[in-house]
């Protein structure tokens, strides 16, 4: 119950345990990938038939990584290393051997207790028949419980109360017996366990006593041309599963020591066994919190004749789990591991099927290993794209899925996302006008069709839409600022990223100002100048959109408000320059009082110059440069572009020649 949602919690939180995000490539996969595929498959059957030797050395190496912090205090505090490692050793497995003894002697004790508790049992069943929910099932387990009542209570009778004595029967001996066949026969089934424990201590320590060499080996064999990389990989994983597992240790120890205290005080037998069993099943994923839940429930259903018990019983568990959840894990957040809750799940399956029961306990460490392997391996890059909790792809190119798909609503979400930290011109600059970016490369390739462009810009419109409250909200704000600038107090509110460059990052105030925003040549023209039309309108400016489409038909001229004070025209095709200069002329030569610009979108504007537009006003290539000329006090450039005339002797036998414009 608990550790489901505290393991979704930890693997979601993994962002900035793991620095600058991998950028995945998009590219066709490469040859590579099948013999790296191999591999895996040849590692899967090793360790499914290696499982006896490689699951004692695999429990060996994560207690190494969790004892190693241990080890490195006490060197620090003067103790010499391997006293420092036998003292940790040795009180490590203590506690493991004590723990388990105690366990052992608890589930004996409630093995033994279990046939007093028969008759409470089949009086509650029978009150539910009574209560009306009477049912074949609820008939079933009745006689299953009466049964297995008879069968204990008959086992214990049995070598006391015989209805007839036995009579002796007659054996001929032919051999002596044999001590040392017998004390085999007990010992034998306990010596596999007893070796493998002995390797793991072994192995343990000698791991700790010789870490820096087996670190240094490790390198020269894997990492030996590229030391910084693989130093990175040594030190993540180690520090993660170090990390993962004590942390862990304390969360479940938080939890499992109330919960023998709180059963204890309601009395329910041998609480400590199940705040014990708590501790250790809480580090199976998603299982084992709901067995260390049912097992006391089940106790308490069957020790109480009421149900006063089971409602205390899972009071506590509810009053812990929401402590857990929402106090301790989230104070001790070193507990994260970097893997996506579904990456858990499936990592949980198999290596239960690997290795069973303990491959279900080692299934977490063990996938954190895999994904550190595939975020600095080439080879296994495909490991972290299926188990890290890292986004695989780009806000853009994630809003441009979504527009591609026409959902608006998922894309609105991943926008507020982005707004609960930053300004809608900060969304609209780094994240949608790069996805339409995206969306024009595509259509240039030749893959984006006309209806898929349709609905692109639909779906962007609707984004637009479902942004107009936030905008709002940012322009009430806007307003507020621009009061407490009159009053003497300036800049942006502190909490704003970008705190400390008021005067670089702030727009002119658009109070009183009318813009004019239009696409250029398509739908995505279009939707880039709603998005530039919204932004300006948070600056408190009047804005008219239109599309590209009201050009032609001249629909667009009439639309141009007499009083504007910009006209916008947005392109998002870098080599549509010529066009622009055409709708730069004929606005400027029905509008010369208005300043008319380009806006020739680039996502690195470093990389590239806009191209000379003498015609315009102003060109911008950001969505910040275009609202600020948008909204700046130049005058428009008063000098009319000379009209073109082209001319072209007539075809009569007049020698009249005719003239046509041409723009």
């Amino acid at each position: 119950m608990s550790s489901s949602n505290a393991k979704i919690a930890e693997a979601a939180e993994l962002e900035n345990d793991l620095g600058p995000r991998r950028v995945y490539s998009t590219s066709p996969s490469s040859p590579s990938s099948m013999p790296a595929f191999a591999s895996v498959l040849a590692v899967i059957a090793i360790l499914y038939f290696g499982k006896e030797v490689l699951l004692p050395l695999a429990i060996a190496v994560l207690l190494t990584f969790a004892l190693a912090p241990i080890s490195s205090r006490l060197r620090k505090l003067g103790l010499p290393r391997i006293p420092a490692v036998i003292v940790t050793v040795v009180l490590a497995f203590l506690v493991l051997v004590l723990f388990g003894l105690v366990v052992a002697g608890h589930i004996a004790e409630v093995a033994q207790n279990l046939p007093a508790y028969q008759g409470n049992i089949i009086a509650k069943i029978r009150s539910l028949q009574e209560s009306g929910t009477d049912s074949g099932i609820v008939r079933r387990l009745t006689s299953v419980v009466e049964s297995v009542g008879r069968e204990l209570s008959n086992a214990e009778e049995r070598p006391v109360t015989g209805s007839r004595p036995r009579e002796p029967v007659l054996v001929e001996i032919f051999a002596p017996s044999r001590p040392i066949e017998t004390l085999t026969s007990l010992i034998g089934p306990l010596l596999g366990p007893i070796a493998s424990l002995g390797l793991i201590v072994v192995v343990v320590i000698f791991m700790l006593l010789e870490r820096e060499e087996l670190r240094d080996r490790f390198i020269r064999l894997v990492g030996y041309g590229d030391l910084h990389r693989t130093t990175e990989a040594i030190q993540e994983a180690g520090s993660r599963v170090a990390r993962y597992l004590l942390m862990q240790l304390v969360v479940n120890c938080a939890y499992g020591v109330p919960l023998a205290l709180g059963l204890w005080a309601v009395g329910i037998p041998n609480p400590a066994l199940w705040g014990m069993l708590a501790i250790v099943l809480r580090f199976v994923p998603y299982i084992g919190p709901v067995i260390a839940t049912v097992l006391p429930l089940f106790l308490a259903f069957a020790v109480d004749p009421g149900w006063s018990l089971v409602l205390w019983v899972a009071a506590i568990f509810v009053v812990l789990e929401l402590t857990s959840n929402n106090v301790i894990e989230p104070w001790l957040y070193g507990s994260r591991t970097g893997l996506s809750p579904l990456a858990i799940i499936v990592a949980a399956i198999f290596w239960a099927w690997l290795w069973g029961p303990v491959g279900l306990v080692l299934s977490t460490p063990l996938t954190v290993c895999l994904a550190v392997l595939g975020r600095y391996v080439p080879q296994f890059e495909f490991l972290e794209v299926v188990f890290g909790s890292d986004p695989v792809l780009d806000p853009k190119e994630r809003l441009y899925q979504r527009l591609l798909a026409g959902d608006p609503d998922e894309a609105t979400d991943y926008a507020e996302e982005f707004l609960e930290e930053d300004y809608l011109e900060d969304y609209y600059g780094k994240v949608a006008i790069p996805a339409l970016l995206l969306a024009e490369k595509d259509r240039r390739r030749g893959v984006l069709t006309a209806e898929q462009m349709e609905q692109v810009f639909g779906t962007a419109i609707t984004l637009v839409s479902n942004l107009g409250e936030i905008a709002q909200e940012e322009e009430e704000e806007e307003e507020k600022e621009e009061e407490q600038k009159e009053k003497g107090v300036s800049g942006r509110p502190s909490t704003h990223p970008k705190e400390g460059n008021e005067d670089e990052s702030e727009l002119p105030d658009g109070r009183g100002k009318t813009v004019f925003c239009i696409g250029g040549r398509g739908p995505l023209d279009d939707a880039s100048a709603a998005m530039l039309a919204q932004v300006l309108q948070v600056q408190g400016a009047e804005v008219v959109a239109a599309r590209h489409s009201d050009i032609p038909n001249r629909r667009a001229m009439s639309l141009v408000p007499k009083q504007s004070n910009a006209i916008v025209v947005c392109f998002l095709n870098e080599g549509s320059a010529r066009h622009a200069r055409i709708l730069i002329r004929r606005f400027k030569r029905i509008y010369p009082a208005i300043r008319v610009g380009a806006v020739l979108w680039v996502e690195n504007q470093e990389e590239r110059h806009p191209p000379t537009l003498r015609e315009a006003d102003f060109v911008a290539t950001t969505l910040t440069l275009a609202a600020r000329e948008a909204l700046a006090d130049a005058a428009a450039s008063l000098v009319t572009p000379a009209r073109k005339i082209r001319t072209r002797r007539s075809s009569n036998k007049t020698g009249i020649t005719a003239a046509q414009s041409g723009i």
